[in-house]
């Protein structure tokens, strides 16, 4: 990486934006491998909320995903229009 790509991921939505982009790519090489797409959000969240304990400890894990409902019905993870 250079120095250029490094000062870039300092802009913490910039790097959002591209972690996003890495994982949308995962997802869409595993659909083209044949993995169900379930078994991808499944391992994805798991794997999220493995590294969420290891980093920050269960219970700051426990209250951000105490949250997520809310988000959720909020439209915080939709792209397309709420009907």
């Amino acid at each position: 990486m250079t120095d250029t790509e490094i000062s870039l991921l300092d802009d913490s939505g910039f790097a959002k934006r591209m972690a996003l982009t890495y994982v949308a790519e995962a997802f869409a090489e595993a659909e083209l491998d044949g993995l169900d797409g379930d078994a991808m959000v499944q391992a994805a969240l798991f794997a999220a909320f493995k590294h969420l304990v290891e980093v920050y400890g269960e219970e700051p894990a426990a209250a951000y995903a105490e949250g997520l409902p809310a988000r959720i019905r909020a439209g915080g993870f939709s792209i397309a229009p709420r009907h």
